[in-house]
């Protein structure tokens, strides 16, 4: 037979012999026989328990507890039915009863109960309480391992065959725990019938021996009393391996060697706690009255023991040579590996000048990449994606005190930071000392002055920002003008992952509606382009299931999802409960109503080269005339024609917002701050 075979039919045989031990009686030899194989089984047991990495590596200890403990009990049958009725119960109950007993029945019983109750009361419980608290806390962060595995996948750090291992040894460590909070009950049990067991056989034994077979009272005792402890203590010396290997197998933590590796290392690691216990058992035999020789014997040992353990510094060398042998040799600068690193392109960076930095450099002060880090969160807030990581770099052939930042490996933007400078924004800075400059981000008046002369500068009303501010002020302003540009298909997955945990059916009608990652890819950059938080996803996608049913037209998409975040969108530009506007003339409106044409790209305004000019002026110089006034305008129009009036006028006024009619929530009050028209009507 093979040993699969084997193992197929074996075990349950075993099994059932289990059972039928019950009912039929044994002979004597083949009780010690059966005895002395629990005896070497419960060992075995408890030291795979100590040799196990993990508690999953000994999944199977939940069915061989209960397997177990039906053996023993069927063994306490079969010893009960012999001593019963032949006042004998083979060679090994006999030799536990006169080793344990010693020629007293007190003795005997007394033994018997302490290990009764080391078993019940201190491992069992113990055991029964960790195996239900470890149960309770593995069910509860299941979802969060799900969630984690998740995102493992979405973010390429792992395959779909990894995410499925992982899946399955969480659910094999919820199972297991949950089997062990209920097997632990079996040993609690165990130790229940063995008193009982011993009860029946003394009380059994002395009735069969006084009133059956004729024996004195002494003589029924001291033979029934012998057979009764001799039992149980064969049957409970197994029991008490098994508890043990209860304990240990639940109060496991997650480790990568064997319990006895484990221990020993963590011990090695505490040179300090074992010098200063050999101290203190030393000093006791000080005290009067105490044994000199066995504290000063024990204390001895116990301290040079720690004259032989390494100190910390030699334990963390150590490590790092262990470390340094593990880790694998670096790939030659020529290894594919190293070329695909290098050719990668990031989706954002920050190149510094070498005089800048130390703004980067956290041991010279610099914190700008805490910032950049603080930053991220705030943009996510903001816009609703997460900003991809920044590489920052430094580059020596930037000018001095120059930083540029890229988007898709492209500059988009540049700027300038003087270390040991403030940059002071505001009118009428001419009596500070300094290098005159404009503000990056909307271009305003400023000068780099010397931290010196901050407070200067700030009494006269200016406002003072540092070089690390001036630069994450910028990247941030960059990154909210490029981030539709930066939204890769995977960030794009991972936001509909992220809305699947929280809104299942919103993403599942969208899925039915046939709605590719691309096309949803496509509206968020649409909607980011513009300005537009993506936060609102549900609703967004929403608006997207509903408009699939009859297009699936990119800009008919991006227009119903602004008019779904319509109130919020207009609530966002507005100042309370104001929102100033800008609206075109009647006849205006309805003559570019005339000339809207649709093409492959969307659709567009149809006008003659002087007359689209002509309007754009028009709509840049009411919104300079606004702006004037304190206020940041948008420019309101029909709903057909927004897309096309937005592609118009945003490369003379890119930071002008235009929304349609749709949009404008009814909570909001409107002030007109101007009206476009053009001097000639016809267009």
């Amino acid at each position: 037979m093979r040993p699969n075979q084997m193992t197929l039919v074996g075990v349950p045989a075993a099994v059932v012999c289990i059972a039928v031990m019950l009912v039929v009686p044994l002979p004597t030899p083949l009780i010690d026989v059966l005895i002395t194989l629990n005896l070497v089984g419960s060992v075995i047991i408890l030291l795979t328990s100590m040799y196990v990495k993990r508690a999953l590596d000994f999944s199977v200890f939940p069915s061989l507890l209960l397997i177990a403990t039906m053996y023993r009990l069927a063994l306490n049958v079969s010893v009960t039915r012999q001593v019963l009725l032949h006042a004998q119960a083979g060679n090994v109950v006999a030799a536990f009863g006169h080793f344990v007993i010693g020629g007293s029945l007190i003795v005997g019983l007394v033994v018997f109960l302490i290990v009764i109750v080391i078993q019940f009361i201190v491992i069992t419980n113990g055991a029964q309480r960790v195996a239900e608290v470890a149960a309770r806390f593995t069910l509860d962060g299941m979802p969060g391992k799900q969630m984690a595995i998740d995102a493992d996948l979405n973010s390429g750090l792992i395959d779909k065959d990894e995410a499925r291992r992982r899946r399955r040894e969480v659910a094999a460590e919820a199972d297991f725990y949950g089997a062990m909070d209920g097997a632990s009950k079996f040993v609690r049990g165990d130790a229940i019938a063995a008193m009982v067991i011993m009860a029946i056989n003394l009380v059994g034994g002395l009735a069969i021996g006084v009133l059956q077979d004729g024996d004195s009272f002494g003589q029924a005792i001291s033979t029934y009393s012998l057979l009764s402890v001799g039992d149980g203590l064969a049957s409970q010396l197994p029991a008490l391996l098994i508890s043990i290997s209860t304990g240990i197998i639940v109060t496991r933590a997650g480790t990568e060697s064997d319990l006895g590796t484990e221990f020993v290392f963590q011990m090695l690691r505490q040179r300090r706690a074992v010098r200063i216990a050999g101290t203190a058992v030393a000093v006791l035999a000080l005290v009067p009255g105490l044994p000199k020789i066995p504290f000063l014997l024990v204390g001895g040992a116990v301290l040079l023991v720690a004259g032989r353990l390494p100190d910390d510094a030699s334990l963390g060398a150590r490590a790092e040579k262990q470390a340094a042998a593990a880790a694998p040799p670096p790939p030659p600068p020529s290894s594919p590996e190293v070329l695909a690193r290098d050719m990668k392109v990031d989706p954002l960076e920050l190149e510094v000048s070498f005089n800048l930095v130390e703004l980067v450099d956290p041991s010279r002060g610099g914190d700008l990449l805490e910032r950049v880090k603080a930053l991220r969160r705030k943009i996510a807030l903001e816009i609703g994606v997460v900003l991809p990581l920044v590489r920052t770099r430094d580059n020596i052939d930037l000018p001095a005190s120059t930083y540029t930042i890229k988007v898709q490996a492209a500059e988009v933007a540049r700027g300038s930071a003087l270390p040991g400078h403030v940059l002071a924004i505001g009118d009428m800075l001419g009596s500070l000392p300094g290098s005159p400059t404009k503000e990056p981000v909307f271009g305003l008046d400023a000068k780099w002055v010397p931290v010196t002369a901050r407070a200067q500068a700030e009494r006269m009303g200016a406002t003072v920002v540092d070089p690390a501010s001036v630069i994450t002020t910028h990247l941030s302003e960059v990154v909210k003008q490029y981030a539709g540009k930066m939204l890769t298909r995977s960030a794009t997955k991972e936001l509909v992952e992220i809305t699947k945990r929280s809104d299942p059916v919103v993403v599942e009608e969208l899925s039915s509606a046939q709605v590719s990652l691309a096309e949803i890819q496509r509206v968020l950059r649409d909607l980011l382009d513009e300005g537009v938080s993506v936060r609102n996803l549900s609703r967004i996608f929403e608006a997207l299931t509903e408009k699939a049913r009859t297009t699936h037209d990119p800009e008919a998409f991006v227009e119903a999802s602004r008019q779904a975040l319509g109130p919020a969108l207009s609530s966002a530009l507005a100042t309370g409960n104001r929102l100033p506007v800008i609206t075109l003339d009647p006849v205006l409106e309805h003559q570019l109503s005339e000339v809207l044409r649709t093409a492959e790209g969307g659709s567009f305004l149809a006008l003659a080269p002087d007359k689209a000019e002509e309007l754009t002026l028009a709509v840049a110089q009411r919104s300079r005339e606004a702006e004037q006034e304190g206020d940041n305008p948008v420019l309101v129009c029909a709903t057909p024609l927004r897309p096309a009036l937005r592609k118009l006028v945003r490369t003379a006024v890119p930071r002008l917002p235009v929304l349609s009619y749709a949009e404008l929530s009814p909570q909001l009050r409107l002030d007109t701050k101007g009206v476009v028209s053009l001097a000639h009507a016809a267009v």
